[in-house]
């Protein structure tokens, strides 16, 4: 019961999103109206957004719920398959297994030849719909994805959902017909039947001879469209490769209105992963008036590194270059629905100031963070803020880096094995530290991106080692050049450097903030960023910087008294995103009131760091970004968010539907109701609470004198460990899913 409320509200909460989006739950043919404006396809209408089995990327296919989580944004695609009695049901492929629970059933498994080619597993047609009904439930097909409601669907029977007293559109995909004839069941005839008796929109099918053999006896308001399969697969009636079949789209006409084909067809992916020039397929076959429909679209596949792992940014290749495909094939409607409804032709407003998009490292998604290539992409992707991690030199030089040890965001080890040293203050491991070599020495590296922790997607690997190493004055002379809002300055470990080395961080932060000319202007933001407290005091008197306190730690709470304590440092405060929107694996479980504890006391709140990776998104974000910035933005009210990747917040901000009052918007997640949704014997225990955010943990021991560390030497006072002493890490990500697609990616799938 408490489920099914939940799905009311969830429900309500998609629809209200959605709703500009209903041009895209196309009218009947003779209700179509003229376009609002100009769109590239066949008919000058949006692209149709078709779910494949509802909202697959969540629920399994043909479920109730993934019906219902699509039904008014897309037409339904049901994959048939029919069992020896003719009863039709939806299920994608030929077998029953993967998809359903019907080993539980019937632990033997059959072996058949189909089109060439012996398959073994479990076929619905050595099964009557009875038992289907009674005895087979559906499951998640796609292991990377949750299992959370498997065994609790029935298998979708078609005449159940069209004869439903509100049934979604209907597209149905048919195929294997010989396999079919030679168990007595006719896939024409059943198709046939069905149509006859309901209304359905699309029949599509890879075999040009069913297609040939319903010509002419469905009903005038049926598109048959002809899906074709990979290039090297054979049609099974002509026996030629569809590579083949596709070059004569003359014929492909004389039966078919359409054609359904994989993504690639349109947008080849060349084999290192990148996109390779478009092809003339769309416009081809929009002259031969065929309308084209393509498929092979999730949020959570693997699609090209020309994408920066962004849904919507797949989309719009294929919706704003060229010619624009009639329709798209996807397990994620929501996602396809925004890029249609919020993002195509170029549909941005002017950005209205907060919230700051504040670059991590730059565009580090993109390039190798802190680099030259990183920080014109941030800017070039609209990012209010770019920021720089100071490190120091041997030679006291300040550069740009996101760690003070080398090894993993420079080719250090490849060189400097030997300068490879133990600094239990800085971090437990050993590391090639920028303070033991020259800024002449960092400059004969090469900078690595370097993937978030628990993250095995590759960033951009044809860049990987692009770019050059930037000093802190380059950076700001950068940032005044290009006219950014402002700069985020972040400084750590200066305690260390400071007794140890014999640098002095924050005077050279300092100095080359005056020689840049950044404490006599006020057009562009400074800000100075710390996870010190000491650190921020020295700027206590720079009124024109403003102060961020950095909190790398996971919180839950934030006590008066230690916002109290923050504000004698800082005007600001940078949180992780799970101090914000809690979250345990994987799934949301509430809002903190962290971020209403900082604001009440007058602090602006910042969170980091979000990114576009599927796997560092909670389910609840529906493996789409805008849905995290949104939440964020919309629910938490943060004032600035901290990203890998610039360009889908700046995107995101831009667009008419980051106004909640806009129609359509996209809306947020709520924090804690798909968890409601989950059985809670398919939860791990839960994790204990956040801790409060104590006065210990925002206040350091004054700065130590700057030492002179041949006199100082090794035998020195050990240093205060510093108030960020705790280690936690704001990845949630799908480790299976992680693993899954991963594999995806090398091997082609």
């Amino acid at each position: 019961m408490i489920r099914r409320l939940f799905l009311i509200a969830l429900l309500i909460n998609t629809t209200l999103a959605q709703k500009p989006s209903l041009p895209n739950h196309p009218a009947a043919p003779s209700e179509v109206p003229a376009p609002a404006q100009n769109w590239s396809t066949l008919s000058g209408n949006e692209p149709l957004v078709i779910a494949r089995g509802g909202f697959t990327g969540l629920f399994p296919e043909g479920s109730e719920d993934a019906i219902a989580m699509s039904k008014d944004i897309s037409i339904f695609l049901c994959n048939l398959q029919l069992t020896i009695d003719a009863g039709a049901f939806c299920v994608t492929g030929i077998k029953l297994d993967n998809a359903t629970t019907i080993a539980m059933f019937d632990p033997k498994e059959k072996v058949y030849n189909i089109n060439g080619q012996n398959v073994k597993g479990h076929f619905a047609v050595d099964y009557t719909g009875a038992q289907i009904d009674q005895n087979v439930s559906m499951n998640q097909a796609i292991f990377s994805r949750p299992s959370f409601y498997d065994g609790i669907y029935p298998v979708l029977n078609v005449d159940v959902i069209l004869r439903d007293k509100s049934p979604p559109r209907f597209w149905l995909n048919a195929q294997y017909e010989a396999f079919y004839d030679q168990h007595g069941v006719k896939l024409v005839d059943v198709v046939l039947e069905i149509q006859r008796a309901n209304r359905i929109d699309f029949v599509s099918s890879p075999e040009v001879g069913f297609l040939k053999g319903i010509n002419g006896k469905v009903n005038k308001e049926t598109k048959v469209i002809f899906q074709l399969l990979n290039a090297n697969d054979v049609e099974p009636t002509t026996n030629k490769t569809y590579g083949t079949i596709v070059k004569d789209l003359t014929t492909i006409k004389s039966f078919a209105s359409g054609i359904m084909v994989p993504k690639q067809y349109i947008r080849p992916v060349k084999p290192n992963k990148y996109l390779g020039l478009p092809t003339t397929l769309v416009v081809d076959a929009h002259k031969q008036g065929l309308e084209v429909y393509a498929y092979g679209f999730a949020n959570d596949f693997f699609s090209s590194y020309n994408c920066s792992y962004d849904p919507t940014a797949e989309y719009l290749q294929f919706i704003e270059d060229g010619d624009s495909f009639d329709g798209v094939v996807t397990d994620f409607a929501q996602t396809a629905s925004y890029a249609i409804a919020c993002f195509a032709h170029n549909n941005t407003m002017p950005k209205k100031g907060q919230p700051l998009i504040i670059s991590n490292n730059g565009a580090s998604g993109v390039y190798p963070g802190s680099t030259d290539l990183a920080y014109q992409q941030a800017i070039d992707d609209g990012a209010d803020i770019i920021d720089c991690s100071v490190q120091m030199t041997k030679d006291g030089i300040a550069f740009c880096s996101s760690s003070i040890d080398l090894i993993a965001d420079t080719t250090a080890m490849t060189k400097f094995m030997s300068r490879s040293s133990n600094v239990p203050e800085l971090q437990p491991k050993s590391g090639i530290f920028s303070f033991d070599l020259t800024w002449t020495e960092i400059q004969t590296l090469k900078p690595q991106i370097v993937n978030p922790q628990g993250n095995d997607f590759p960033r951009n690997p044809a860049y990987k080692n692009s770019g050059k190493f930037v000093t802190l004055f380059e950076f700001l002379e950068l940032a005044k050049a290009k006219g950014v809002t402002g700069v985020l300055v972040n400084i750590k470990n200066a305690a260390y450097l400071a007794s140890k080395k014999g640098l002095d961080i924050v005077c050279s932060v300092h100095s080359n903030l005056q020689n840049a000319t950044f404490d006599e202007q006020a057009t562009q933001q400074v800000l100075i960023q710390s996870d010190d407290s000491s650190v921020l005091s020295r700027f206590k008197d720079f009124p024109s910087y403003k102060r961020v306190m950095l909190i790398d730690d996971k919180i839950g709470d934030a006590p008066k008294q230690t916002v109290d304590e923050i504000k004698k440092y800082a005007e600001a405060v940078n949180l992780p995103k799970t101090s914000v929107v809690r979250a345990s694996n994987s799934l949301l479980t509430g809002m903190t009131n962290v971020v209403k504890e900082m604001k009440d006391a007058n602090l602006t709140v910042f969170v980091h760091t979000l990114r576009n990776e599927y796997v560092s998104l909670a389910l609840d974000y529906w493996s789409d970004p805008n849905v995290e910035i949104a939440t964020y933005v919309h629910s938490a009210k943060v004032d600035g968010i901290v990203t890998d990747f610039p360009a889908t917040a700046s995107r995101y901000m831009r667009s008419p539907c980051s106004d909640p009052n806009n129609d359509p918007t996209i809306l947020p997640a709520k924090p804690g109701e798909l968890l409601r949704t989950v059985a809670p014997e398919l939860l791990p225990p839960a994790e204990a609470p956040l801790p409060p955010l104590e006065v210990s943990n925002v206040v350091d021991p004054p700065l130590p004198p700057v030492s002179n560390p041949i006199i100082d030497g090794p035998d020195a006072a050990p240093i205060s460990p510093p108030s960020h002493a705790w280690s936690n890490s704001d990845n949630f990500g799908l480790s299976i899913g992680a693993v899954l697609v991963f594999a995806m990616i090398f091997v082609g799938h």
